[in-house]
């Protein structure tokens, strides 16, 4: 009798269960199939007798920028290019940079190259020497050095000083990180310090520059502050904003 009662239970059990099983796997092939390619990381496979991948990370909604190519385009956590975006006119910089610069880094859009090697000649007349740590990034470079980073300080922190790729401002080619002669403190808190940083934020504007990511405004750009990150606008509006002490998302807010 307790054989049949079990078998009955079974029976009754096993439609549900198939049928659960089968519920669940609905959203997940829908979700993976819809799943927006410029708000994730994408990450090669590993085996399994290797270390583990990194997870696949979303930041949301994020707009496309339908005009990649303005000067003046506003790149950031809200904000990405598109995914195949490369810029059409990048220059090979003629300023000095760190040895450890990829040829790729050491470009910039023809425009701001033009400004910015001027403006590292200017500051030799103020016996400041200015040198490259990084310009232009792709969206393939930019995808492996943020992953690094996660893998390092973990997703939350990276975020506050790296972006996904998408929604860097080194992809744009308009971007570059600055340290002096020496090298010392190059993307560090500590070039805040030196005599360099002080001349960039004086002077950037007179070139079309702006430091991208002021102190103070980390609410606002969503990033710390990078003395050493310049981005390229134009001279007009560069001047308009560091007169104001706005940065580039209050400009397009009040604009």
């Amino acid at each position: 009798m307790r054989t049949h009662i079990t078998i009955g239970i079974s029976c009754l059990l096993l439609p549900l269960v198939l049928f659960g099983c089968s519920k669940k796997e609905e959203p997940s092939k829908q979700s993976s199939k819809n799943q927006p390619t410029e708000t994730v990381v994408q990450n090669n496979k590993q085996s399994s007798n290797t270390r583990k991948p990194l997870p696949k990370y979303s930041t949301g909604k994020l707009q496309v920028i339908a005009q990649p190519d303005d000067i003046s385009v506003l790149v950031n956590k809200h904000n990405s290019l598109p995914e195949t975006f490369n810029p059409k006119d990048l220059a090979s910089l003629n300023i000095p940079f760190l040895a450890s610069a990829s040829t790729e880094k050491r470009q910039l859009r023809k425009e701001a190259a033009t400004q910015l090697e001027k403006m590292v000649n200017a500051a030799k007349k103020d016996n400041i020497y200015l040198k490259g740590v990084s310009g232009y990034r792709s969206h393939e470079t930019q995808k492996a050095l943020f992953n690094r980073y996660v893998k390092r300080d973990g997703y939350a922190k990276a975020r506050t000083y790296s972006a996904l790729p998408g929604t860097s401002e080194h992809e744009t080619g308009l971007s570059i990180d600055i340290t002096g002669k020496d090298g010392t403190c190059a993307a560090d808190d500590c070039f805040a310090q030196k005599p360099e940083a002080e001349w960039l934020a004086k002077h950037v504007q007179d070139f079309g520059f702006i430091i991208r990511y002021p102190k103070g405004k980390e609410k606002v750009t969503g990033y710390k502050y990078e003395p050493w990150h310049i981005r390229y606008v134009g001279v007009k509006i560069a001047k308009e904003l560091t007169i104001k002490g706005i940065t580039l998302e209050e400009y397009y807010l009040h604009s």
